[in-house]
Protein backbone atom coordinates (compact mmCIF):
# COMPACT_ATOMS: atom_id res chain seq x y z
CA UNK A 1 0.00 0.00 0.00
CA UNK A 2 1.40 3.65 -0.93
CA UNK A 3 0.56 6.61 1.11
CA UNK A 4 1.76 9.94 0.81
CA UNK A 5 3.59 11.67 3.84
CA UNK A 6 2.38 15.46 4.06
CA UNK A 7 5.53 17.31 5.32
CA UNK A 8 4.39 19.35 8.37
CA UNK A 9 5.38 23.04 9.10
CA UNK A 10 7.83 22.08 12.19
CA UNK A 11 9.87 25.37 11.78
CA UNK A 12 8.52 29.17 13.24
CA UNK A 13 4.82 29.91 13.24
CA UNK A 14 3.71 31.46 9.89
CA UNK A 15 0.81 33.88 9.04
CA UNK A 16 -2.07 32.15 7.43
CA UNK A 17 -4.25 34.44 5.25
CA UNK A 18 -4.11 38.49 6.38
CA UNK A 19 -7.25 39.07 6.37
CA UNK A 20 -8.54 35.73 8.43
CA UNK A 21 -5.11 36.75 10.97
CA UNK A 22 -6.24 40.51 11.05
CA UNK A 23 -9.76 39.43 12.34
CA UNK A 24 -8.26 36.30 14.64
CA UNK A 25 -5.70 38.74 16.37
CA UNK A 26 -8.21 41.31 17.39
CA UNK A 27 -10.45 38.44 18.55
CA UNK A 28 -7.46 37.80 20.86
CA UNK A 29 -6.74 41.02 22.24
CA UNK A 30 -10.13 41.56 22.82
CA UNK A 31 -9.98 38.18 25.13
CA UNK A 32 -6.25 39.85 26.69
CA UNK A 33 -8.02 43.61 27.22
CA UNK A 34 -10.98 41.83 28.93
CA UNK A 35 -9.00 40.24 31.34
CA UNK A 36 -6.79 43.29 31.64
CA UNK A 37 -3.37 41.45 30.57
CA UNK A 38 -1.77 44.54 31.13
CA UNK A 39 -1.85 44.92 34.81
CA UNK A 40 -0.26 41.02 35.00
CA UNK A 41 -1.22 37.64 34.82
CA UNK A 42 -2.99 35.66 37.94
CA UNK A 43 -3.14 31.66 37.36
CA UNK A 44 -7.16 32.09 37.11
CA UNK A 45 -6.31 35.35 35.12
CA UNK A 46 -3.92 32.75 32.76
CA UNK A 47 -6.67 29.88 33.04
CA UNK A 48 -9.29 32.11 31.78
CA UNK A 49 -7.08 33.61 28.99
CA UNK A 50 -6.83 29.99 27.38
CA UNK A 51 -10.49 28.94 27.67
CA UNK A 52 -11.29 32.11 26.31
CA UNK A 53 -9.07 32.22 23.08
CA UNK A 54 -10.07 28.66 22.25
CA UNK A 55 -10.23 24.58 22.89
CA UNK A 56 -6.39 24.27 21.10
CA UNK A 57 -5.16 26.67 23.73
CA UNK A 58 -6.91 24.74 26.18
CA UNK A 59 -4.95 21.41 25.38
CA UNK A 60 -1.64 23.45 25.41
CA UNK A 61 -2.34 24.79 28.94
CA UNK A 62 -3.18 21.03 30.46
CA UNK A 63 0.33 20.17 28.63
CA UNK A 64 1.91 23.24 30.31
CA UNK A 65 0.40 22.17 33.89
CA UNK A 66 3.75 19.58 34.34
CA UNK A 67 5.79 22.23 33.58
CA UNK A 68 6.81 23.86 37.15
CA UNK A 69 10.29 24.98 34.97
CA UNK A 70 8.48 27.03 33.23
CA UNK A 71 5.03 28.32 35.76
CA UNK A 72 5.36 28.58 39.21
CA UNK A 73 3.33 25.68 40.81
CA UNK A 74 0.48 27.66 42.08
CA UNK A 75 -0.29 28.35 37.82
CA UNK A 76 0.75 24.78 37.68
CA UNK A 77 -1.83 23.55 40.23
CA UNK A 78 -5.07 25.70 38.18
CA UNK A 79 -4.34 24.87 34.69
CA UNK A 80 -4.52 21.29 36.23
CA UNK A 81 -8.82 22.06 35.83
CA UNK A 82 -9.17 23.11 32.58
CA UNK A 83 -10.83 20.55 30.68
CA UNK A 84 -11.59 20.17 26.95
CA UNK A 85 -15.29 20.20 25.72
CA UNK A 86 -14.78 20.11 22.15
CA UNK A 87 -17.68 19.79 19.66
CA UNK A 88 -16.71 15.75 17.37
CA UNK A 89 -15.38 17.07 13.80
CA UNK A 90 -17.96 16.17 11.20
CA UNK A 91 -16.81 12.60 9.86
CA UNK A 92 -16.40 14.19 6.17
CA UNK A 93 -13.30 16.19 7.72
CA UNK A 94 -11.93 12.83 9.16
CA UNK A 95 -12.79 10.61 5.57
CA UNK A 96 -10.72 13.61 4.23
CA UNK A 97 -7.67 13.81 6.42
CA UNK A 98 -7.25 9.86 6.03
CA UNK A 99 -7.54 10.40 2.80
CA UNK A 100 -5.01 12.70 2.43
CA UNK A 101 -2.48 10.72 3.96
CA UNK A 102 -2.74 8.02 2.75
CA UNK A 103 -3.57 8.78 -0.64
CA UNK A 104 -6.29 5.87 -1.23
CA UNK A 105 -9.72 5.39 -0.30
CA UNK A 106 -11.29 4.55 3.50
CA UNK A 107 -12.35 1.12 2.64
CA UNK A 108 -9.39 0.08 0.57
CA UNK A 109 -7.75 0.58 4.17
CA UNK A 110 -9.90 -0.39 6.42
CA UNK A 111 -12.71 -3.04 6.77
CA UNK A 112 -15.05 -1.06 9.10
CA UNK A 113 -14.88 2.47 10.26
CA UNK A 114 -17.19 3.89 13.07
CA UNK A 115 -18.28 7.09 12.03
CA UNK A 116 -19.52 8.36 15.96
CA UNK A 117 -15.90 8.60 18.10
CA UNK A 118 -14.58 7.46 21.31
CA UNK A 119 -13.88 10.68 22.04
CA UNK A 120 -13.06 14.28 20.48
CA UNK A 121 -10.46 16.68 22.14
CA UNK A 122 -8.92 20.16 20.68
CA UNK A 123 -6.57 18.28 18.35
CA UNK A 124 -7.16 15.22 17.39
CA UNK A 125 -10.05 12.54 17.32
CA UNK A 126 -10.92 9.02 18.06
CA UNK A 127 -12.88 6.40 16.43
CA UNK A 128 -13.17 2.14 16.31
CA UNK A 129 -12.51 0.33 13.19
CA UNK A 130 -11.42 -2.53 11.68
CA UNK A 131 -8.34 -3.06 9.46
CA UNK A 132 -8.82 -5.47 6.48
CA UNK A 133 -7.32 -8.43 8.00
CA UNK A 134 -10.08 -8.42 11.15
CA UNK A 135 -7.56 -6.77 13.60
CA UNK A 136 -9.80 -4.10 15.67
CA UNK A 137 -7.76 -1.06 16.39
CA UNK A 138 -8.63 2.58 17.34
CA UNK A 139 -7.80 5.63 14.57
CA UNK A 140 -6.73 8.68 15.58
CA UNK A 141 -7.27 11.50 13.55
CA UNK A 142 -5.83 14.84 13.69
CA UNK A 143 -8.30 18.30 13.12
CA UNK A 144 -7.60 19.65 9.39
CA UNK A 145 -5.73 22.61 9.35
CA UNK A 146 -4.95 22.23 13.24
CA UNK A 147 -1.47 22.74 13.06
CA UNK A 148 -2.12 26.26 10.86
CA UNK A 149 -4.14 27.30 13.07
CA UNK A 150 -2.01 26.63 16.35
CA UNK A 151 1.17 28.23 14.41
CA UNK A 152 -1.30 31.48 13.36
CA UNK A 153 -2.88 32.10 16.88
CA UNK A 154 0.64 31.84 18.58
CA UNK A 155 2.50 34.41 16.43
CA UNK A 156 -0.84 36.60 16.96
CA UNK A 157 -0.38 35.97 20.82
CA UNK A 158 3.43 37.01 20.34
CA UNK A 159 1.92 40.29 18.28
CA UNK A 160 -1.04 40.82 20.93
CA UNK A 161 1.69 40.74 24.00
CA UNK A 162 3.89 43.52 22.09
CA UNK A 163 1.13 45.75 21.57
CA UNK A 164 0.07 45.40 25.33
CA UNK A 165 3.54 45.61 26.60
CA UNK A 166 3.36 42.30 28.49
CA UNK A 167 6.35 40.81 25.91
CA UNK A 168 9.12 41.48 28.63
CA UNK A 169 7.39 39.69 31.66
CA UNK A 170 4.73 40.19 33.87
CA UNK A 171 6.60 41.84 36.47
CA UNK A 172 7.80 38.41 39.06
CA UNK A 173 4.81 35.83 37.48
CA UNK A 174 5.76 34.87 34.58
CA UNK A 175 7.72 35.60 31.13
CA UNK A 176 4.48 35.71 28.24
CA UNK A 177 7.03 35.18 25.28
CA UNK A 178 8.79 32.32 27.01
CA UNK A 179 5.27 30.33 27.87
CA UNK A 180 4.59 31.47 24.23
CA UNK A 181 8.05 29.60 23.22
CA UNK A 182 7.52 26.41 25.01
CA UNK A 183 3.74 26.21 23.73
CA UNK A 184 4.66 26.03 20.22
CA UNK A 185 7.66 23.84 20.98
CA UNK A 186 4.83 21.57 22.93
CA UNK A 187 2.46 21.91 20.27
CA UNK A 188 5.07 20.36 17.57
CA UNK A 189 5.46 17.84 19.29
CA UNK A 190 2.10 16.91 20.33
CA UNK A 191 0.70 16.96 16.62
CA UNK A 192 2.99 14.13 15.50
CA UNK A 193 2.24 11.17 15.91
CA UNK A 194 4.80 9.38 14.63
CA UNK A 195 6.62 10.74 18.18
CA UNK A 196 3.54 9.33 20.08
CA UNK A 197 4.16 6.00 17.99
CA UNK A 198 7.83 5.55 19.37
CA UNK A 199 7.07 6.27 22.37
CA UNK A 200 4.53 3.35 22.85
CA UNK A 201 6.97 1.12 21.25
CA UNK A 202 9.75 1.90 23.95
CA UNK A 203 6.87 1.84 26.73
CA UNK A 204 6.81 -1.95 25.25
CA UNK A 205 10.21 -2.95 25.07
CA UNK A 206 11.24 -1.45 27.93
CA UNK A 207 8.06 -3.44 30.16
CA UNK A 208 7.92 -6.10 27.85
CA UNK A 209 9.32 -8.69 31.15
CA UNK A 210 6.28 -7.31 33.16
CA UNK A 211 3.34 -9.61 32.49
CA UNK A 212 0.91 -7.39 34.62
CA UNK A 213 1.47 -4.48 32.36
CA UNK A 214 0.62 -3.72 28.40
CA UNK A 215 0.13 -0.67 26.01
CA UNK A 216 -1.55 -0.49 22.60
CA UNK A 217 0.70 -2.33 20.15
CA UNK A 218 0.87 0.84 17.03
CA UNK A 219 0.21 -0.42 13.32
CA UNK A 220 3.31 1.20 11.96
CA UNK A 221 2.21 0.60 8.26
CA UNK A 222 -0.90 2.48 8.94
CA UNK A 223 0.83 5.37 11.11
CA UNK A 224 1.52 8.95 9.50
CA UNK A 225 2.34 12.38 11.02
CA UNK A 226 -1.80 12.52 11.10
CA UNK A 227 -3.19 9.80 11.86
CA UNK A 228 -1.97 7.28 14.50
CA UNK A 229 -3.46 3.40 14.25
CA UNK A 230 -3.15 1.42 17.35
CA UNK A 231 -5.14 -1.55 18.70
CA UNK A 232 -8.00 -1.28 20.29
CA UNK A 233 -7.90 -1.87 24.32
CA UNK A 234 -11.38 -1.71 26.12
CA UNK A 235 -11.06 -3.35 29.81
CA UNK A 236 -12.14 -1.10 32.69
CA UNK A 237 -10.97 2.72 33.99
CA UNK A 238 -8.80 2.07 36.80
CA UNK A 239 -11.14 4.70 38.95
CA UNK A 240 -14.11 2.49 37.92
CA UNK A 241 -13.70 0.87 41.30
CA UNK A 242 -16.85 -0.52 41.51
CA UNK A 243 -17.15 -2.69 38.52
CA UNK A 244 -13.51 -4.18 39.27
CA UNK A 245 -14.55 -5.52 42.67
CA UNK A 246 -17.88 -6.89 41.02
CA UNK A 247 -15.36 -8.90 38.55
CA UNK A 248 -13.17 -10.07 41.61
CA UNK A 249 -10.12 -7.95 41.23
CA UNK A 250 -8.24 -6.96 44.30
CA UNK A 251 -7.93 -3.20 44.65
CA UNK A 252 -5.08 -3.22 46.68
CA UNK A 253 -3.28 -5.60 44.29
CA UNK A 254 -3.68 -3.21 41.72
CA UNK A 255 -2.60 -0.16 43.47
CA UNK A 256 0.47 -1.92 44.66
CA UNK A 257 1.58 -3.49 41.16
CA UNK A 258 0.55 0.23 39.97
CA UNK A 259 3.03 1.78 41.62
CA UNK A 260 5.35 -0.56 41.44
CA UNK A 261 5.71 -0.20 37.63
CA UNK A 262 5.79 3.74 38.01
CA UNK A 263 8.34 3.50 40.26
CA UNK A 264 10.24 0.72 38.00
CA UNK A 265 9.54 3.40 34.67
CA UNK A 266 10.90 6.31 37.10
CA UNK A 267 14.13 4.58 38.90
CA UNK A 268 14.65 2.03 36.03
CA UNK A 269 13.60 2.98 32.64
CA UNK A 270 13.88 6.80 32.79
CA UNK A 271 11.14 6.59 30.92
CA UNK A 272 7.67 7.54 32.12
CA UNK A 273 4.21 8.63 31.83
CA UNK A 274 3.92 12.06 32.70
CA UNK A 275 -0.12 12.43 33.15
CA UNK A 276 -0.96 9.38 34.66
CA UNK A 277 -4.52 10.10 35.42
CA UNK A 278 -7.52 7.61 35.27
CA UNK A 279 -8.03 8.30 31.68
CA UNK A 280 -4.88 7.17 30.76
CA UNK A 281 -5.55 3.28 33.19
CA UNK A 282 -7.53 0.44 32.22
CA UNK A 283 -7.83 -3.07 33.63
CA UNK A 284 -8.10 -5.96 31.01
CA UNK A 285 -7.60 -9.43 31.63
CA UNK A 286 -5.99 -8.81 34.52
CA UNK A 287 -3.07 -6.01 33.43
CA UNK A 288 -3.07 -2.96 33.86
CA UNK A 289 -3.22 -1.51 30.43
CA UNK A 290 -1.48 2.19 29.66
CA UNK A 291 -3.47 3.82 26.69
CA UNK A 292 -2.32 7.27 26.01
CA UNK A 293 1.75 7.68 25.98
CA UNK A 294 1.94 10.93 24.02
CA UNK A 295 3.30 12.62 27.09
CA UNK A 296 6.39 11.13 28.28
CA UNK A 297 9.26 12.28 30.66
CA UNK A 298 12.62 11.55 30.89
CA UNK A 299 15.25 11.91 33.00
CA UNK A 300 18.87 11.65 32.79
CA UNK A 301 21.73 9.43 34.79
CA UNK A 302 22.60 12.71 36.59
CA UNK A 303 18.55 13.38 37.62
CA UNK A 304 17.79 9.70 38.39
CA UNK A 305 20.75 9.24 40.84
CA UNK A 306 20.17 12.80 42.50
CA UNK A 307 15.91 11.58 43.12
CA UNK A 308 17.69 8.16 44.99
CA UNK A 309 19.55 10.59 46.95
CA UNK A 310 16.57 13.04 47.80
CA UNK A 311 14.54 10.37 48.76
CA UNK A 312 17.34 9.27 51.06
CA UNK A 313 17.93 12.59 52.76
CA UNK A 314 14.33 13.06 53.15
CA UNK A 315 13.95 9.82 54.72
CA UNK A 316 16.97 10.32 57.32
CA UNK A 317 16.61 13.71 57.50
CA UNK A 318 19.39 15.33 55.86
CA UNK A 319 19.81 18.74 55.39
CA UNK A 320 23.42 18.98 54.02
CA UNK A 321 22.57 16.11 51.34
CA UNK A 322 19.56 17.66 50.38
CA UNK A 323 20.80 21.14 49.75
CA UNK A 324 23.74 19.56 47.70
CA UNK A 325 21.16 18.07 45.58
CA UNK A 326 18.90 21.32 45.28
CA UNK A 327 22.86 23.07 44.30
CA UNK A 328 23.96 20.34 41.95
CA UNK A 329 20.70 19.42 40.11
CA UNK A 330 19.50 22.54 39.38
CA UNK A 331 20.87 25.19 37.01
CA UNK A 332 21.26 29.12 38.15
CA UNK A 333 23.08 32.18 37.93
CA UNK A 334 24.81 34.56 40.43
CA UNK A 335 25.55 33.98 43.64
CA UNK A 336 23.50 31.76 46.16
CA UNK A 337 22.61 32.75 49.83
CA UNK A 338 23.85 29.55 51.06
CA UNK A 339 22.50 30.10 54.76
CA UNK A 340 18.98 31.36 54.01
CA UNK A 341 18.97 27.63 51.55
CA UNK A 342 19.99 25.95 55.05
CA UNK A 343 17.02 27.33 56.76
CA UNK A 344 14.89 26.91 53.95
CA UNK A 345 16.07 22.75 53.70
CA UNK A 346 15.92 22.74 57.44
CA UNK A 347 12.55 24.11 57.85
CA UNK A 348 11.31 21.57 55.11
CA UNK A 349 12.63 18.36 56.71
CA UNK A 350 11.47 19.53 60.30
CA UNK A 351 7.66 20.18 58.17
CA UNK A 352 8.54 16.47 57.32
CA UNK A 353 10.31 14.77 60.02
CA UNK A 354 7.73 13.88 62.73
CA UNK A 355 5.67 12.52 60.35
CA UNK A 356 6.05 8.56 59.45
CA UNK A 357 6.82 7.45 56.06
CA UNK A 358 3.00 6.31 55.55
CA UNK A 359 1.68 10.05 55.99
CA UNK A 360 4.36 11.50 53.38
CA UNK A 361 3.29 12.29 50.07
CA UNK A 362 5.78 12.48 47.40
CA UNK A 363 4.10 14.66 44.90
CA UNK A 364 3.96 17.76 47.46
CA UNK A 365 7.27 17.02 48.94
CA UNK A 366 8.61 17.71 45.63
CA UNK A 367 6.05 20.36 45.07
CA UNK A 368 8.03 22.32 48.20
CA UNK A 369 11.32 21.06 47.06
CA UNK A 370 11.09 23.21 43.56
CA UNK A 371 9.67 26.13 46.25
CA UNK A 372 12.63 26.47 47.74
CA UNK A 373 14.68 25.95 44.25
CA UNK A 374 12.55 28.65 42.57
CA UNK A 375 12.99 31.22 45.40
CA UNK A 376 16.81 30.83 45.03
CA UNK A 377 16.46 31.27 41.97
CA UNK A 378 17.65 27.85 40.86
CA UNK A 379 15.91 26.69 37.67
CA UNK A 380 15.16 22.84 37.99
CA UNK A 381 15.41 20.04 34.64
CA UNK A 382 12.47 19.72 32.72
CA UNK A 383 12.21 15.96 33.28
CA UNK A 384 12.10 16.45 37.13
CA UNK A 385 9.11 19.03 36.96
CA UNK A 386 7.18 16.59 34.67
CA UNK A 387 8.26 13.76 37.60
CA UNK A 388 6.53 16.00 40.25
CA UNK A 389 3.19 16.31 38.12
CA UNK A 390 3.02 12.61 37.30
CA UNK A 391 3.78 11.55 40.55
CA UNK A 392 0.89 13.62 42.25
CA UNK A 393 -1.74 12.32 39.52
CA UNK A 394 -0.36 8.67 40.42
CA UNK A 395 -1.04 9.16 43.38
CA UNK A 396 -4.50 10.59 43.80
CA UNK A 397 -5.26 7.35 41.37
CA UNK A 398 -3.65 5.35 44.36
CA UNK A 399 -5.98 6.99 46.92
CA UNK A 400 -9.24 5.84 45.35
CA UNK A 401 -7.87 2.28 44.89
CA UNK A 402 -6.17 1.45 48.10
CA UNK A 403 -5.86 4.61 50.59
CA UNK A 404 -3.26 2.72 52.59
CA UNK A 405 -1.06 1.95 50.01
CA UNK A 406 2.22 4.10 50.35
CA UNK A 407 4.21 5.33 47.66
CA UNK A 408 7.08 6.44 49.35
CA UNK A 409 8.11 3.39 50.98
CA UNK A 410 7.38 1.35 47.62
CA UNK A 411 10.35 3.49 46.13
CA UNK A 412 12.09 3.05 49.02
CA UNK A 413 12.14 -0.55 48.67
CA UNK A 414 12.45 -0.42 44.95
CA UNK A 415 15.63 1.57 45.26
CA UNK A 416 17.14 -0.62 48.12
CA UNK A 417 16.26 -4.25 46.06
CA UNK A 418 18.21 -2.47 42.59
CA UNK A 419 21.11 -1.35 44.90
CA UNK A 420 21.54 -4.91 46.13
CA UNK A 421 20.90 -5.97 42.62
CA UNK A 422 23.53 -3.55 41.07
CA UNK A 423 25.81 -4.03 43.68
CA UNK A 424 29.29 -5.76 43.08
CA UNK A 425 31.57 -7.12 45.62
CA UNK A 426 34.63 -7.02 42.95
CA UNK A 427 33.86 -3.16 42.33
CA UNK A 428 34.01 -2.65 45.51
CA UNK A 429 36.70 -3.95 46.21
CA UNK A 430 38.82 -2.64 43.38
CA UNK A 431 37.44 0.70 44.30
CA UNK A 432 37.78 0.94 47.94
CA UNK A 433 41.81 -0.70 47.00
CA UNK A 434 42.47 2.35 44.63
CA UNK A 435 41.00 4.67 47.16
CA UNK A 436 43.03 3.30 49.99
CA UNK A 437 46.26 3.68 47.39
CA UNK A 438 45.07 7.48 46.44
CA UNK A 439 44.61 7.97 50.25
CA UNK A 440 47.98 6.57 51.26
CA UNK A 441 49.74 9.08 48.68
CA UNK A 442 48.23 12.14 50.18
CA UNK A 443 49.23 11.52 53.70
CA UNK A 444 52.97 10.91 52.25
CA UNK A 445 52.49 14.28 50.53
CA UNK A 446 51.20 16.24 53.62
CA UNK A 447 54.74 16.86 55.30
CA UNK A 448 55.92 18.58 52.35
CA UNK A 449 53.07 20.51 51.60
CA UNK A 450 53.12 21.83 54.90
CA UNK A 451 56.80 22.75 55.08
CA UNK A 452 56.40 24.32 51.73
CA UNK A 453 53.20 26.34 53.82
CA UNK A 454 55.47 27.27 56.64
CA UNK A 455 58.35 28.63 53.95
CA UNK A 456 55.75 30.89 52.09
CA UNK A 457 54.52 32.45 55.33
CA UNK A 458 57.90 33.14 56.97
CA UNK A 459 58.45 34.97 53.40
CA UNK A 460 55.27 36.93 53.57
CA UNK A 461 53.71 35.54 50.74
CA UNK A 462 51.16 33.78 52.27
CA UNK A 463 47.66 34.98 51.34
CA UNK A 464 43.95 34.08 52.57
CA UNK A 465 40.98 34.52 49.98
CA UNK A 466 38.07 35.64 52.66
CA UNK A 467 34.51 35.35 51.53
CA UNK A 468 31.64 36.03 53.84
CA UNK A 469 28.78 34.10 52.54
CA UNK A 470 25.53 36.11 53.43
CA UNK A 471 26.99 39.43 54.33
CA UNK A 472 25.57 41.02 51.07
CA UNK A 473 22.27 42.04 52.45
CA UNK A 474 23.97 44.04 55.62
CA UNK A 475 26.31 45.68 53.08
CA UNK A 476 24.23 47.11 51.27
CA UNK A 477 22.63 47.98 54.05
CA UNK A 478 25.80 49.77 55.47
CA UNK A 479 26.02 51.16 52.00
CA UNK A 480 22.22 53.21 52.00
CA UNK A 481 23.34 54.60 55.32
CA UNK A 482 27.02 56.05 54.34
CA UNK A 483 24.58 57.77 51.04
CA UNK A 484 22.31 58.55 53.34
CA UNK A 485 25.26 60.52 55.82
CA UNK A 486 26.89 61.95 52.84
CA UNK A 487 23.48 63.43 51.13
CA UNK A 488 23.29 64.86 54.80
CA UNK A 489 26.74 66.02 54.92
CA UNK A 490 26.03 67.82 51.12
CA UNK A 491 22.77 69.53 51.93
CA UNK A 492 24.42 70.76 54.86
CA UNK A 493 27.36 72.22 53.38
CA UNK A 494 24.68 73.67 50.94
CA UNK A 495 22.93 75.66 53.57
CA UNK A 496 25.86 76.77 55.15
CA UNK A 497 27.11 78.33 51.55
CA UNK A 498 23.54 79.74 50.95
CA UNK A 499 23.66 81.94 54.31
CA UNK A 500 27.45 83.24 53.43
CA UNK A 501 26.34 84.39 49.91
CA UNK A 502 23.44 85.95 51.73
CA UNK A 503 25.08 88.02 53.82
CA UNK A 504 26.95 89.95 50.71
CA UNK A 505 24.98 92.17 48.48
CA UNK A 506 25.68 90.30 45.35
CA UNK A 507 23.38 90.68 42.04
CA UNK A 508 20.68 89.41 40.75
CA UNK A 509 18.30 89.19 44.03
CA UNK A 510 15.12 87.23 44.31
CA UNK A 511 12.82 88.59 47.14
CA UNK A 512 16.13 90.60 48.58
CA UNK A 513 18.16 87.37 48.84
CA UNK A 514 21.33 86.78 46.18
CA UNK A 515 19.91 84.29 43.09
CA UNK A 516 22.40 82.19 43.82
CA UNK A 517 21.94 81.79 47.23
CA UNK A 518 18.08 81.27 46.75
CA UNK A 519 18.42 78.85 44.52
CA UNK A 520 21.19 76.57 47.21
CA UNK A 521 18.12 77.19 49.85
CA UNK A 522 16.01 75.54 47.21
CA UNK A 523 18.19 72.74 46.51
CA UNK A 524 18.60 71.78 50.13
CA UNK A 525 14.96 72.15 50.90
CA UNK A 526 14.47 69.35 48.23
CA UNK A 527 16.75 67.45 49.42
CA UNK A 528 15.58 67.75 53.31
CA UNK A 529 11.79 66.79 51.58
CA UNK A 530 13.93 63.80 50.06
CA UNK A 531 15.72 63.06 53.05
CA UNK A 532 12.68 63.07 55.56
CA UNK A 533 10.15 61.19 53.23
CA UNK A 534 12.54 58.27 53.08
CA UNK A 535 13.13 58.08 56.84
CA UNK A 536 9.39 58.07 57.18
CA UNK A 537 8.65 55.32 54.62
CA UNK A 538 11.52 52.75 55.88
Amino acid sequence: MLRKQKKSNTSEPLEHGKKGSKSRLLEILKVLIKHDIAKGITPVKLKLILEDIGPTFVKIGQIMSMRQDILPSEYCDELVKLRTDVKPIPFEEIYEVIEDEYGTKLHEIFATFDDVPLGSASIAQVHAATLLDGTQVVVKVQRKGIQSVMARDITLLRKASKILKIAGGTGDTIDFNRVLDEMWAVTQEEMNFLVEAANAEKFAYLNKDITYVECPAIERKYTTTRVLVMEYIDGIQIDETDKLIELGYDLNEIGVKLAENYVKQVIEDSFFQADPHPGNLRIREGKIAWIDLGMMGQLTEKDRSFIRDGVKAIAEHDIFLLQNIILNLGDYKGKINHPKLYIDVDDMITKYSTKSLGELNLGVILQDFFAIAKSHGIKMPKGITMLSRGTLTIEGVLLKLSPQINFVQIMINHMNSQSLKDYDIKKQLLDMGNLVYHSSKKIVEIPIQLSDLMKMFLKGQGKFNLELIGSEEPLKAIDKMVNKLILCIINAAILMASSLICTTNMNPKVLGIPLLGFLGYFTALILSIILIWDIKRK
